[in-house]
């Protein structure tokens, strides 16, 4: 029996504990049959000396070798490898996969701006100047305080500020102490879900509608009462008789995901009756409200709640970046209570820097001037790309722009036809989604769902167009 060289093993390394790497290396020789049944392995003194290390290191891992059955000391004769052991075939490994081609309706963003991308602002647009000002000026006035956790519920001057805003932009009255800030959407409508909802509550979503709100409703425990949408919105006549016992409805008035639709007044007062009437509860996903190209901007739906049944959801992803990550809920005063409970068991934090960024963004005129840019440029961008688009597709293809939004409806022919010209058309670096994949149950037809934000030009929507036509 002979020792097997040791330069065979290699010296230890890595953030596990000297005496575990080495077990590591001898376990695995075994295991492949490197080193065999009756081999003898080299004495804790040779070894310690040609690794470098302590010979209480090398004795440690023989120890553990021995515990486990691996190798028998022989006294004089050294220690060698149990005899009988059976080395093990090395695992399969399996080829290498080309990694799945990136699909529009897995709500992944693809790693750069693609033409037609969902969700974004035109984010050429953003003052990036004045934000480095202000950035440049809370850096050098950060204090020591400032850098302890932020308040949970969110930065007082964040939330005075929203409520400001949301009085006279959107018609909401409500205190600062009403609005949460949350890392997004998401955020906020699990916080709802956490403190009025209770696993197997029934919940009205629009359909066609948000695929992520059904999502998380399902992942949640919720049960889904889909409700169709027309011209008006929300059918909300259909969701009392299909879905009487519904605890809360989620719902999008300004601007229907994805039919971009207006809630009528008629069905905003027949879904607050029922709220009011049923005790049940109202989430308005107010994500692009901003954004209507034909007149003002509507009041939000929260502006008519008399009876404290609507919780407001807004974003500041779309009216200035995603990458902020920023959001906020309004809540109605008798829920406050419930929800900083609930907010101090999971709730995320916001950095208090982003906070106080924004707040003195909003505070000093810059938010309500951007969004004034960004309506115009957006109504300019919206007619350039419809008009590109319909010049290309002529009217097998017609577009659907409606008077608010941040994106254009496709209409297509068929049944389903959208879902593999979306793909086809993801794979050739051109975003694009399904409308049918936003539907449960009500026919949508197909038809592709396509931003306009960052389309410059006429001209850049046609040479698009042309591209997308040689993929059908």
């Amino acid at each position: 029996m002979t020792s097997p060289p040791i330069a065979s093993l290699p010296p230890a390394a890595g953030d596990e504990p000297l005496y575990r790497q080495v077990y590591d290396r001898f376990r695995g020789a075994i295991a492949q049959g490197t080193l065999r049944p009756g081999d003898r392995i080299p004495s804790a003194r040779a070894l310690a000396k040609e690794l470098g290390v302590a010979r209480g290191t090398i004795e440690m891992a023989y120890s553990l070798l021995h515990a486990e059955g691996y190798v028998q000391p022989r006294g004089q004769a050294g220690t060698i490898v149990t005899p009988g052991l059976q080395a093990q075939p090395p695992a399969s490994t399996p080829p290498p996969q080309k990694p799945p081609p990136t699909d529009p309706d897995t709500w992944r963003q693809p790693p750069t701006l693609l033409p037609f991308q969902m969700g974004l602002p035109a984010l050429d647009a953003f003052p990036r100047k004045i934000w480095a000002r202000l950035g440049a000026r809370h850096l050098r006035a950060m204090q020591a305080a400032d850098l302890s956790y932020p308040p949970a519920d969110g930065l007082p001057a964040l939330r005075t500020a929203i409520a400001a805003h949301l009085q006279v932009a959107r018609g909401i009255h409500c205190t600062p102490a009403q609005v949460f800030i949350t890392s997004g959407y998401r955020e906020s409508l699990n916080l709802v879900i956490q403190a009025l909802l209770h696993p197997g509550d029934q919940v009205w979503v629009e359909d066609p509608g948000y695929p992520p709100t059904r999502e998380l409703l399902t992942h949640s425990g919720l049960a889904l009462a889909p409700v169709a949408v027309d011209a008006e919105g929300i059918v909300v006549a259909q969701g009392i008789a299909q879905a009487p016992t519904a605890r809360a409805a989620i719902v999008t008035p300004a601007h229907q995901s994805p039919l971009s639709v207006t809630l009528s007044l008629t069905r905003r007062q027949a879904l607050l009756d029922w709220a009011e009437r049923q005790q049940r509860w109202i989430v308005e996903d107010d994500y692009d409200g901003e954004y209507r190209y034909v007149s003002r901007p509507l009041p939000a739906l929260k502006s008519l709640d008399r009876h404290g049944r609507v919780l407001y959801a807004g974003t500041f992803s779309k009216v200035m970046f995603p990458g902020i990550r920023l959001a906020y809920l309004v809540v109605p005063p008798a829920q406050v209570r419930r929800f900083e409970d609930v907010n101090r068991v999971l709730g995320n934090g916001i950095p208090g820097l982003t906070q106080a960024l924004v707040a003195t963004f909003m505070s000093e005129g810059h938010f309500a001037r951007h969004i004034q840019r960004m309506r115009r440029l957006y109504a300019e961008r919206r007619n350039a790309t419809a008009a590109g688009l319909s010049k290309v597709f002529g009217p097998d293809m017609p577009i659907h722009p409606q008077p608010g939004g941040m994106h254009l409806l496709v209409r297509m022919k068929g049944h389903h036809t959208d879902r593999a010209l979306a793909q086809r058309m993801i794979e050739h670096g051109i975003y694009a989604h399904a409308l049918s994949r936003w539907t449960t149950a009500a026919p949508c037809g197909s038809g592709l769902l396509m931003s306009f934000t960052n389309i410059e030009s006429q001209e850049r929507a046609e040479q698009l167009g042309r591209r997308i036509l040689e993929l059908m």
